[in-house]
């Protein structure tokens, strides 16, 4: 008998800001990160299971649909960020920040070839969303995970999905 696998496991996934720039420190930008995984979600092409936006970083415990490719829609994913964010810093007049001496690009937002593991056993799933669910705290942005209010961990910690886009990993 054969083993039923999924396509894509459950994947960690870290992206960071060129440069470790504070891009994501203002609400308005993270808004275009959660506004990104809505999309995702609701168009049933990912489960998310887990994330945290921090000032110049995303990480997500994600999962693709069958038919989507993870990899694809990570460059979907940063594409499409990237281009959010020329519009609100081509208005603000701040896209000098982020020009690039690069032959494909004037502006670069994230670092290219972002972190991708994928989380074979629970033991290990439940590691990186215990990492994830801390990262605000190690950054003393809060004294507990579950009152930063770009991050999962009031979900788990409550039930409450703010944005309407998580799966728990339990089922």
């Amino acid at each position: 008998m054969k083993a039923l696998y999924p396509e894509e496991w459950p994947q960690f996934f870290t992206a960071t800001i060129v440069g470790w720039k504070h891009l994501l420190k203002e609400d308005r930008y993270k808004d275009i990160i959660i506004k990104s995984l809505q999309y995702l979600a609701v168009e049933k092409k990912i489960f998310l299971n887990g994330f945290v936006i921090m000032s110049n970083h995303v990480h997500f415990i994600w999962q693709a649909m069958p038919g989507y490719s993870l990899k694809k829609l990570q460059v979907s994913f940063t594409n499409h960020t990237s281009k959010e964010f020329l519009k609100v810093l081509k208005a603000e007049n701040r896209l000098k920040e982020y020009e690039v001496n690069s032959a494909d690009r004037k502006h670069a937002f994230w670092k290219r070839n972002p972190l991708g593991i994928e989380l074979f056993t629970p033991t290990v799933f439940a590691q990186k969303l215990n990492y994830i669910h801390e990262n605000p705290v190690r950054a003393a942005l809060c004294v507990n995970a579950e009152d930063y209010r770009y991050s999962s961990a009031s979900f788990y910690e409550s039930g409450e999905d703010r944005f309407g886009l998580l799966k728990h990993w339990m089922g």
